[in-house]
């Protein structure tokens, strides 16, 4: 029922006060009947229809802090989340955790991500490697160790 609007759990009960059965009025809002059962409960049993207190730790951030947290790794998106602690640290004056920072991040669609280590290759550069090996794809052992690898690969005997 969380995702359901204040306003539209008054409209249902508007509904379903001014005579339509739940089942009506499930319908006309595209809702499920016990979605409507359940609004008509709160009401008897709270006298209100919106949301209850919910258990848990309150978060340790303002919305405000959150947007400069989304800032700051929209400037550098390579930054992982505990390298961007110390960013938040000066404008905060707050300790908080990596992993707040990564549950931030995750809530308004990011990640903190690792860059890519290894060559940048264009669909040339593809292309001209899946010819190469292509070529020697049948070589021997007795072949290979007559080669030097001078881009550090790791082949393993």
């Amino acid at each position: 029922m969380s995702h359901l609007s204040e306003i539209d759990r008054y409209r249902a009960l508007g509904l379903f006060q001014a005579g339509l059965p739940i089942s009506e009025v499930s319908l006309r809002m595209n809702l499920k009947k016990t979605t409507i059962f359940r609004v008509r409960q709160r009401l008897h049993e709270t006298d209100t229809v919106s949301d209850r207190l919910r258990c848990g730790r309150p978060t340790c951030t303002t919305k405000r802090q959150d947007r400069n947290l989304v800032r700051n790794h929209m400037k550098n998106r390579f930054l992982s989340a505990s390298a961007l602690l110390p960013h938040t640290r000066e404008r905060n004056n707050q300790r908080i955790s990596a992993n707040t920072v990564r549950r931030r991040l995750s809530t308004s669609g990011l990640r903190a991500r690792r860059p890519y280590i290894g060559p940048i290759l264009t669909q040339r550069l593809r292309h001209q490697r899946t010819l190469w090996a292509q070529e020697h794809a049948a070589w021997d052992r007795i072949q290979w160790r007559s080669v030097v690898f001078s881009d550090e690969s790791r082949i393993l005997h």
